[in-house]
């Protein structure tokens, strides 16, 4: 099994850690990984290198370091100051580091994750186990989803949640979309909410929810559990370009 790849972002050469192994990392020259910044810890940490995944520990004292995951949708993982033998699943990983000037950072190749096999025979006996969230993505539901998700799925700092009418003009043009009306993709929102994914309402009990709870729920539990993915933007219509002329800018624009 292969172990880690470390190297300094911008800076030359890397260093290959073996599971079981470890490098650390701080402005001290006797480090495995010297990043010279003032305020970088003599020794700030370390990774270690484990069979599929590494360990990050965090020696400073004060500093909180920030993996980042740079072929993701802005995920990341928070490294508290004394944290030890952190578990990071990403396969590539940027590690940023407060700095005097900014930050400093060093990247981290690990394997390819390991997954078992979903056409495998079960072999067990017994009851088949049951789909938790069983999604059809050819189902008009399931394009009601996407829409719904698009604009996280786009900007993972989005707060924006469409609106049915917005979901019916985004989903004009797509394939099979068979004339989807205000009562239909309402139907598809209850239906989702209901027997697909199963969200509650989060008011307390004889209060009334604010009117979008369902769709904010349904958005939430969909990008948790990576059931709506960037490959299912494929489904919806291609967006439309801006209006006007060259960058968008119109002639009303102009006017004001």
């Amino acid at each position: 099994m292969p172990g880690i790849i470390v190297q300094r972002e911008g800076g030359p050469g890397s260093t290959e850690v073996a599971p079981g192994g470890e490098l650390t990392f701080g402005r001290d020259p006797s480090t495995g990984l010297t990043l010279a910044d003032p305020a970088v810890s003599r020794v700030a940490g370390r990774v270690r290198a484990m069979d599929g995944y590494w360990l990050l520990s965090n020696l400073s004292r004060a500093a909180t370091y920030v993996v980042e995951n740079p072929e993701g949708a802005g995920e990341y993982l928070r490294a508290r100051p004394r944290r030890l033998d952190m578990p990071v699943p990403f396969e590539f990983a940027r590690v940023l580091i407060p700095a005097g000037t900014g930050t400093v950072s060093f990247l981290v190749f690990a394997p390819a994750q390991m997954y078992a096999d979903p056409d495998a025979p079960d072999d067990t006996g017994g009851d088949a186990t049951a789909i938790p969230y069983p999604l059809d993505v050819g189902a008009k539901y399931f394009l009601v989803l996407v829409a719904l998700c698009e604009p996280r799925l786009r900007d993972p700092s989005s707060v924006v949640i469409p609106t049915v009418p917005e979901i019916i003009e985004r989903l004009g043009d797509a394939p099979g979309r068979g004339g989807l009306t205000r009562a239909a993709v309402n139907f598809h929102i209850d239906y989702l909410a209901a027997a697909k994914l199963r969200v509650k309402d989060p008011a307390p009990e004889g209060r009334a929810a604010k009117a979008d709870w369902q769709r904010a729920a349904l958005v939430s539990l969909a990008l948790r559990f990576n059931l709506v993915r960037d490959e299912h933007l494929a489904l919806l219509p291609a967006p439309e370009a801006p209006r006007g002329g060259e960058g968008g800018v119109s002639e009303s624009d102009v006017r004001g």
